[in-house]
C-alpha cells in the first residue's frame, strides 16, 4: 500500500516549483532519518554510535538547509507578489520574525 503523492496547492506563499523542490528535499531527509533509525537499531559497538552521531548531524544540517530554502523562497515569492511596498515590507517583517524565532 504505497503513499499517494501530496497534492500541491496553488497559492501566494510559494510557487508550485518551490514547493516541489522543498518536498523533494524533505523526502531525502526522511530517507536519511530512516537510515539513522536502522543504524541505531543495529548499533552494537561504541564506534557504531560515532556513525549514528555523524548521520544525525548530517540530517540536522539538511533540515537546516530546507528551513533556509523555505524562507528564501518565501522572501522571493511573497515580495514579488506584493501589491505595493507596504505589503512587501509586511511580508519581509513576517519572515524576519520567523528567522528571529526559529533560527
Amino acid at each position: 500500500m504505497g503513499e499517494q503523492p501530496l497534492k500541491i496547492v496553488e497559492g501566494s506563499a510559494l510557487t508550485g516549483q518551490q514547493k516541489k523542490d522543498l518536498l523533494n528535499r524533505l523526502a531525502r531527509i526522511e530517507g536519511q532519518l530512516r537510515g539513522v533509525q536502522k543504524l541505531v537499531a543495529l548499533a552494537a559497538e561504541p564506534s557504531d554510535c560515532d556513525a549514528v552521531a555523524q548521520q544525525m548531524a548530517a540530517a540536522r544540517k539538511a533540515l537546516d538547509r530546507a528551513f533556509v530554502q523555505l524562507l528564501s523562497a518565501s522572501v522571493v515569492t511573497q515580495g514579488a507578489n506584493a501589491a505595493d511596498v507596504e505589503e512587501a515590507r509586511a511580508s519581509a517583517a513576517r519572515i524576519a520574525a520567523l528567522l528571529e524565532k526559529f533560527a
